[in-house]
């Protein structure tokens, strides 16, 4: 499986609790499209928010997302770490 990058845009003033609930909600669905999400971050003066996760395709982590009430604007495939 691959990992991607997925960029979410306009959630300006993110808490923490939000964060966290969001990527709670992904966790509760995630396997139904065999998708781990494995990190959130959030920068709330910009109201940008990445997920890290690894999944059969963009489209999963899409419907993902789309499902729990936050779809992502990006989703970057990661294949190279180091």
């Amino acid at each position: 499986m691959t990992k991607f990058m997925d960029v979410h845009h306009g959630m300006k003033g993110i808490t923490a609790e939000q964060l966290s609930a969001a990527h709670r909600a992904d966790l509760a669905i995630e396997a139904e499209e065999k998708v781990h999400f494995e990190r959130a971050w959030a920068d709330p003066e910009s109201g940008t928010v990445y997920c890290l996760s690894e999944a059969p395709s963009a489209e999963a982590v899409q419907r993902i997302h789309e499902r729990t009430g936050h779809p992502a604007n990006e989703i970057h495939p990661v294949p190279i770490t180091v």
